[in-house]
């Protein structure tokens, strides 16, 4: 009770209320921290579909109108001054944005800021910039293209003490959403946007503009950076990140190898880290012991650019050695896409296609507002020179109304009066100079209307027709590109899935007994643990159709019925027992949807064929070397070909014979050594069971495994052949392998 009396006390000494109002925690959260969040969003973090957020374009835009575009440069410092008028969060947070926009830099493909001094380095975490005070800067030539008739093509608003305005969009005349590579993190959201080049844009906006179901991967090939390296090319991830917006893909570094001096020289890191994180990483790992081919490695990066240089101890392979460090370290690294833009005030997440479309559809906005702008002008003018026309027979008595006004503010009401023309052209009359008063002057000013009305007519014929603002667009696209593009700087590397090196091969080797199931069930057994139980588990309905006797450090090639192959270990697998199911291998491989295991192989040292069986009746035989990478590989794709379902698949180390199978109850004898091995995997192969139209080969496999009695009814002695009927004693067993 006394507590309660001194709190009473207190309360009402300093005239104070305490009552205390419940509020639901979720009213709280709308009321006080939604507003922040969403000025996070759309003021600051995420950019908008001219590619630039509030911050750099409020740079830009002061750098404009200082007349940096074509002037001098001027210290950073006084840019960064002149900045603060339309962004007031701090000296810092402004230069480090225009640090990002730096031509030395290097974070951009095309620099927005000419600068001069140190700008530090985008792909270095310490090689810092210098104050404003050092530095200079200017606008680079590119950004005419960000200022062409800007006050005319967008909309103009106050600043934040509204005392001057700012475009709230800068007018670009290319999709620069795509070339200027932009980060920035929200709340509760993200940005992402990997830059491309900005020749391949140009054209293939030209193309959308021109056809909207335009294939986008046929011009824009992929991403590009300015600090170059290798992209590792996989065309369902660049599909995916072009339909959704979202996903990733891989870079590499680029390097060379000194051999006069038996040093690596790496000259491109990816864009997604820094030669700092490179040299902790490989610092970590030699301590460890993980790197013991390294005797040093040191940053020689200077003016030329960037280098890092990898001294090799004696007798190491340079070639094993980086696809060790690709594996180990950031020299090999993602790039996770995330194209959320801001679109009429609400983020956005869009597939490149639609960041075209919805660009393309802006600048059809921008280009009519410039359109109508002239239009405008134009009219002001014909308007104006209609009425020096009125006073073009009689100047004389205009002159005499001038003289015998008593008051200037009288000479235009009586100059409206005497010659019927309105109060803006009598004001435009009134100010000819007096060495402009003459016939000759007024007749070519009078000249001048029908021009004026051939433009705007032409100009109201622009505005109204959707494919002459297109070619315009078109017409901008194609100078640009022109003017500003340049070679990709970032390398594609086409036909490359998923390429680990693996590590040194310290796993334990041992013998192993492998089952794989029909249903794609794959167990690895020790013979201790077969002896103890030999009886296998299955589903129900399942069984095993293949088995191995091998070791633990042998490789697997998994073949599956979307065409791919699965390269790994048999390490990479757990010791299991009889009395499990074992792995599951579409899980345990990471295949796509709706893709299982059809065929196993253990290729040893890639000698012999492979045979592909297809329901039209063809055979391919592939060599098994055509499978072997100087680097394992998670995943090939175009295994084999799928123009016809695959019906069986054998593993031939010696020729040998087998027996084809047709839903006519025809089978057909033939030997390997009668088809020639072909280097590529997606060969259909060659015709050897001739089938009718409403038949197919259903079933294959080894004749030693066969139930064929009378061997010689079923040959032939020239391939394609229809085979012969197949009688009750050679009847084709119930049991069906994978072969």
């Amino acid at each position: 009770m006394a507590r309660q009396k001194k709190q009473d006390d207190t309360t009402e000494i300093f005239g104070l209320h305490a009552d205390v109002i419940e509020q639901q925690i979720t009213e709280t959260l709308e009321t006080n921290y939604m507003p922040y969040a969403m000025s996070v969003i759309v003021s600051r973090a995420i950019p908008e579909i001219d590619g630039f957020k509030p911050s750099q374009r409020k740079l830009l835009y002061t750098m404009y109108t200082m007349g940096l575009l074509n002037g001098k440069r001027t210290k950073s410092a006084n840019i960064v001054g002149q900045t603060m008028k339309l962004n007031p969060h701090g000296d810092a947070a402004i230069y480090e944005t225009m640090v990002r926009l730096a031509k030395s830099n290097e974070a951009l493909l095309h620099p927005f800021v000419d600068s001069k001094g140190n700008f530090g380095k985008s792909y270095s975490r310490d090689m810092a910039y210098a104050a404003s005070r050092y530095t200079e800067a200017k606008l680079a030539p590119i950004c005419q293209e960000l200022f062409r008739d800007i006050h005319d093509m967008v909309e103009f608003v106050p600043n934040y003490d509204n005392t001057m305005q700012e475009p709230t969009l800068l007018p670009t005349g290319f999709p620069n959403v795509l070339v200027a590579a932009n980060t920035g993190i929200a709340v509760g959201m993200a940005s992402n946007i990997c830059g491309f080049n900005l020749s391949e844009v140009c054209k293939t906006t030209i193309e959308y503009i021109k056809n909207p179901e335009h294939d986008l991967l046929s011009t824009l090939k992929a991403p590009d950076f300015p600090t170059g390296a290798e992209l590792l090319y996989n065309r369902q991830e660049m599909e995916e990140i072009y339909r959704t917006g979202r996903g990733s893909f891989k870079l590499r570094a680029k390097w060379r190898f000194d051999k006069k001096n038996h040093l690596i020289e790496i000259f491109e890191v990816p864009y997604t880290t820094t030669i700092e994180a490179v040299i902790d990483k490989v610092s970590e790992l030699a301590k460890a012991g993980k790197l013991r081919e390294i005797s040093d490695m040191r940053d020689e990066s200077d003016k030329e650019g960037l280098k890092l240089t990898v001294d090799l101890k004696r007798g190491t392979d340079p070639e094993k050695l980086m696809q060790k460090l690709f594996r180990m370290t950031p020299l090999q690294d993602s790039f996770s896409c995330n194209f959320n833009i801001l679109i009429g005030g609400y983020p956005r997440v869009m597939g490149v296609g639609e960041v075209i479309e919805e660009w393309v559809a802006w600048r059809i906005e921008c280009v009519r507002r410039q359109v109508f702008a002239d239009i405008e002008r134009k009219k002001d003018k014909l308007h104006k020179l209609k009425g020096l026309k009125k006073i073009l027979l009689d100047i004389d008595r205009a002159i005499e109304i001038i003289r015998n006004t008593e008051e200037e503010a009288e000479v235009v009401p009586n100059l409206m009066i005497g010659f019927g023309i309105d109060e803006i052209q009598a004001e435009f009359v009134a100010e000819i100079k007096l060495r402009n008063i003459n016939k000759e002057y007024i007749l070519r000013r009078v000249a001048e209307t029908s021009d004026l009305e051939r433009e705007i007519e032409d100009l109201e014929d622009l505005l109204g027709s959707k494919a002459r603002i297109r070619k315009t667009i078109i017409k901008t696209l194609e100078e640009i590109e022109k003017k500003h593009g340049q070679p990709r700087k970032t390398e594609i590397v086409y036909d490359y899935a998923i390429e680990e090196s693996a590590e040194e091969d310290d796993t334990p080797d041992y013998p192993v007994h492998v089952f794989v199931s029909r249903e794609s069930y794959f167990k690895k057994i020790t013979p201790q643990s077969l002896r103890m139980s030999s009886e296998q588990k299955c589903k129900e309905g399942d069984e095993i159709v293949q088995t191995f006797e091998t070791t633990n450090r042998a490789e697997v090639l998994v073949f599956t019925n979307q065409q791919q192959v699965y390269k790994t270990r048999l390490s990479e697998f757990d010791d299991t027992k009889a009395s499990v199911l074992g792995d599951y291998l579409p899980t345990k491989l990471g295949m796509d949807e709706g893709e299982v295991a059809t065929f196993i192989c253990l290729p040893g040292d890639y000698k012999g064929n492979l045979l592909f069986v297809f329901e039209n009746g063809k055979v391919a035989k592939v060599a098994l070397a055509g499978y072997q990478t100087k680097t394992n590989r998670k995943r090939l794709t175009g295994a084999y070909s799928g123009k016809s379902p695959v019906v069986a698949m054998f593993h031939v180390v010696q020729e040998e014979a087998f027996v084809l199978y047709s839903t006519e109850n025809r089978a057909l004898v033939f030997h390997s050594s009668a088809l020639t091995p072909k280097a590529a995997r997606d060969t259909q192969g060659v015709s050897v069971m001739t089938l009718k139209p409403k038949y197919k080969l259903r079933h294959a496999c080894r004749l030693e495994g066969s139930s064929i009695q009378q061997v010689s009814r079923y040959q032939t002695r020239s391939l394609p052949a229809a085979g012969a009927r197949l009688q009750d004693v050679d009847a084709l067993e119930q049991q069906i392998t994978l072969g």
